[in-house]
C-alpha cells in the first residue's frame, strides 16, 4: 500500500535545508510532489501551469527556426520539460544551484525525470544562474561566451522576492544588459513571477529590451477551490539583423 507521506530526499545545502516530499492530496486522490527550503515552500506539483506557460510564452517569442535555451532553475523540471516539446528546440542547457535538486532527476524521483534526463538534447549544468550571468564566460562552461536564443527564468518568487540577496543585482538595468548580451539579436528572456505584473520591473525591462510583455496567467486552485494567478514577463532584444541563426 502506498504510502500517503514520504520524504524522498532531503540534504543541508548552503542555502539551507532542501528536501522533496511526496504524499497524496486527499481531496484530489493524486500524488503530489513538493519542494521545501527550510519552512518554505518552493514548489508543487499541484501548481506547474505557469511554470509550462513560462516555455511556452518564452519560445512563442522565438522566431528562429532552431533554437539554443537556458532553462535557469530545475525544480521539478516542468519548464525545461515543456521547453524540449518544442520541435525547434536544438540544444537546452538547464542551469540548476544545487547538485542535490539535479541528483533527484538523475535518479528518477520525479514523474517526469526518465524522459527529460534521457533526451539528446539536454544537459544539466550546476552553476549559479545569477554569478554565471555576470560572468565574462556565460551559462557554458564548455563553451564561454556562447549565446543562446532564448533564457527561461524560474528561481526567484519574484524580482523583489529573492531567495538570495545576491540575485537583487540581476532585475537592474545593468543585470539585465549582462544577461542580454547571451542572447542573440532578436533573443528571448522570459521569467516567472509569483505577483501580479509589476509596473516598475517592466520598466526596467524596457530599458534594456524590446517591448516587454507581462502575461497573467491565471489556473484553478483546488486547494481553495478558485483561481490563483502568475505572471510570465517576456522580452526581446533588438534584432539587428535579419538572420538570427549563429
Amino acid at each position: 500500500m502506498k504510502k500517503r507521506f514520504e520524504e524522498l530526499d532531503w540534504a543541508d545545502t548552503p542555502m539551507g535545508v532542501i528536501s522533496l516530499r511526496r504524499r497524496i492530496e486527499p481531496s484530489l486522490n493524486v500524488d503530489v510532489y513538493e519542494v521545501k527550503l527550510g519552512d518554505e515552500f518552493l514548489m508543487s506539483s499541484l501548481f506547474t501551469v505557469a511554470e509550462v506557460e513560462l516555455a511556452r510564452l518564452g519560445l512563442a517569442a522565438a522566431v528562429d527556426d532552431e533554437l539554443d535555451v537556458v532553462v535557469g532553475g530545475l525544480g521539478l523540471g516542468c519548464t525545461a520539460h515543456a521547453a524540449l516539446g518544442d520541435s525547434r528546440v536544438r540544444s537546452l542547457l538547464v542551469v540548476e544551484a544545487l547538485g542535490e535538486v539535479i541528483d533527484w532527476h538523475q535518479r528518477t524521483l520525479l514523474p517526469e525525470s526518465a524522459e527529460l534526463v534521457s533526451d539528446p538534447r539536454l544537459r544539466l549544468q550546476q552553476g549559479d544562474f545569477f554569478a554565471m550571468a555576470d560572468s565574462v564566460g556565460g551559462f557554458d562552461p564548455e563553451d564561454p561566451g556562447r549565446r543562446f536564443h532564448a533564457v527561461l527564468l524560474d528561481i526567484d518568487h519574484t524580482p523583489r522576492h529573492v531567495l538570495h540577496p545576491s540575485h537583487r543585482a540581476f532585475y537592474t538595468p545593468a543585470g539585465l544588459r549582462k544577461l542580454a548580451a547571451r542572447l542573440y539579436p532578436g533573443g528571448v528572456f522570459a521569467l516567472w513571477s509569483d505577483d501580479p505584473p509589476d509596473a516598475e520591473f517592466e520598466a526596467v525591462l524596457a530599458e534594456v529590451f524590446d517591448s516587454p510583455q507581462a502575461f497573467v496567467v491565471r489556473f484553478a486552485n483546488p486547494l481553495t477551490g478558485g483561481d490563483s494567478t502568475n505572471t510570465v514577463y517576456v522580452a526581446t532584444t533588438p534584432a539587428s539583423r535579419p538572420d538570427r541563426s549563429p
